[in-house]
């Protein structure tokens, strides 16, 4: 949420409420033609909070995987943490669970990958696993960006820093 699709102080709930960022979709479709893995690490606490259950919640990547199909691009995979903020589990953004469950899963080298987000916890996160930090504008980004002014890269939305990183391959 604010880096592949529209975020809402109030959840993405149900299918219909999930929509693409402009340029989202075409920017995945850009690094799988560079033939770079796309995977999508998310907190979901909605379901600990009885807003949405694991089947909605599957419903929602099923609609973003077939949107990013349709573009022509591929999500290798999703990994979710469907924790409460307050329950200390070792998955939940800014800790690198999720990071080093795909790293296991699908032998990454997070040291090679970059990890984008639009809030602190995602930079937080990418700098404990020790992939590279990518701030985003979209969603929470600005009000991420103040509070770390001077971060660097960062990147208006998903599609420049995907036009930026195919070029240049960081």
């Amino acid at each position: 949420d604010g880096v592949i699709n529209a975020d809402s102080p109030d959840f993405i709930k149900r299918p219909e409420e999930w929509r693409p960022i402009p340029g989202s979709l075409e920017a995945i479709r850009l690094l799988c033609q560079a033939d770079l893995a796309v995977f999508v690490a998310t907190n979901q606490s909605g379901v600990a909070r009885d807003l949405l259950d694991l089947p909605t919640l599957e419903a929602i990547h099923a609609k973003m995987l077939s949107a990013v199909e349709a573009a022509g691009g591929s999500i290798k995979a999703i990994q979710f943490c469907p924790h409460h903020p307050d329950d200390n589990c070792v998955c939940r953004k800014p800790k690198p669970g999720m990071l080093i469950t795909l790293a296991r899963d699908h032998n990454l080298d997070l040291a090679k990958g970059a990890f984008v987000g639009d809030s602190l916890r995602d930079l937080e996160t990418a700098e404990a696993a020790g992939c590279l930090p990518v701030l985003v504008k979209t969603g929470n980004g600005l009000a991420t960006l103040a509070q770390r002014p001077g971060f660097e890269p960062v990147y208006d939305d998903l599609l420049a820093f995907a036009g930026d990183y195919v070029k240049s391959s960081f």
